[in-house]
């Protein structure tokens, strides 16, 4: 599961909530499923941090946060 993008576990993640929201599992599967998204949001919870931490490297605000505006204006080139 390591291995999978942001994309792909978010994908897989939302597929299991329709799944789930469906109510028409058995409980077992319902609860395997239920473990399996448990997983799949701790990862992409994981993931996005390490991104949020890229982002703050890349543009720092001096205080360790990020400055969501300066990207208000901001054109590709």
């Amino acid at each position: 599961m390591e291995e999978l993008t942001f994309e792909q576990a978010y994908g897989q993640l939302e597929r299991i909530t329709r799944d789930l929201e469906n109510g028409d599992l058995p409980l077992d599967a319902a609860l395997a499923l239920f473990e399996q998204g448990a997983k799949l949001a701790e990862l992409c919870d994981r993931l996005l941090h390490a991104a949020e931490l890229r982002v703050r490297q890349i543009v720092p605000d001096g205080a360790g946060g990020f400055e969501a505006e300066r990207f208000d204006d901001w054109e590709p080139s």
